[in-house]
């Protein structure tokens, strides 16, 4: 069985030899750091320096997340990652289903290395969303998919009911985010589950469409739903995230090196 959800953010330096590297991750919505907690702890384990913030409306209740506005998402996450250029020389920006949505914005909008991205949400198929903003006043929540792991006994710490005004503010920025899409020249890198139940191909395929200045690869995950950094699959997800980081930099003359004593460098 999984341990109690930890919605608290998760904050490690740079301790790693080499060009300073720094990764912003962001968790899903109606989660918390939790989710994404074990793939922090592995990059962090290369010496990279990382951030999780805990998104406003998150890791409280879901009355809450329905008094919150996506920017307030945004700007949450948009502060972790200048917290990390203010002292890493190379910042890359990832996250899980609305987080990389949150990862693709800031990507398109700042200087990053590069993104890496989870079962990435960019468009809602449910056929409601896009009367969410009247519905919003007539029917407070729904019953929340959550917990979509193949894995059995796991938690992702998630809220039992959505809420259809934080929905709505969902909607509106994912459609948001489609649009800065084509702004993105940094690679991308994404692991997508061949079976997800909360996020459909629709997003891939809007990704693909809309990154047309950046390189985009895609690495299948066979044994995993869509919290796939709880699930089977995520040492996958973790050691492909690194590789993918070291490739980048690689590319741009550089390397980073784990942390180790001097003279011991692998």
């Amino acid at each position: 069985m999984s341990s109690f959800p930890d919605h608290s953010p998760f904050v490690s330096p740079f301790t790693g030899l080499g060009p300073r590297v720094g990764v912003a991750l962001s968790h899903g919505f109606t989660g918390s750091p939790h989710a994404v907690r074990a793939w922090a702890k592995a990059l962090a384990e290369q010496g990279y320096a990382v951030r999780i913030p805990l998104l406003p409306g998150h890791g409280t209740s879901w009355q809450e997340l329905a008094r919150t506005r996506w920017q307030a998402w945004h700007a949450a996450y948009d502060e972790a990652y200048r917290e990390l250029a203010s002292e890493c020389d190379y910042v890359f920006t990832a996250g899980l289903s609305m987080g990389g949505a949150l990862a693709l914005r800031v990507a398109a909008k700042r200087p990053v290395a590069g993104t890496i991205l989870v079962n990435p949400g960019l468009v809602i198929d449910d056929p409601r969303a896009p009367i969410a903003g009247i519905l919003k006043f007539v029917l407070k929540s729904t019953p929340a998919i959550a917990n979509d792991i193949l894995k059995p006994g796991i938690d992702e710490g998630a809220y039992a009911r959505t809420p259809v005004a934080a929905a709505h503010e969902l909607n509106r920025m994912f459609k948001d985010t489609v649009r800065l899409l084509p702004r993105i020249t940094a690679p991308v890198r994404v692991f997508r589950s061949t079976v997800d139940h909360v996020v459909s191909d629709t997003s891939i395929t809007a990704l693909r469409r809309g990154l047309t200045h950046a390189p985009l690869e895609l690495t299948v995950l066979e044994n995993s739903y869509h919290v796939a950094t709880l699930d089977n699959d995520a040492d996958k997800i973790f050691r492909g995230s690194a590789a993918f980081i070291q490739d980048v930099l690689t590319t741009s003359g550089e390397r980073a090196f784990p942390g180790a004593p001097e003279g011991q460098l692998p």
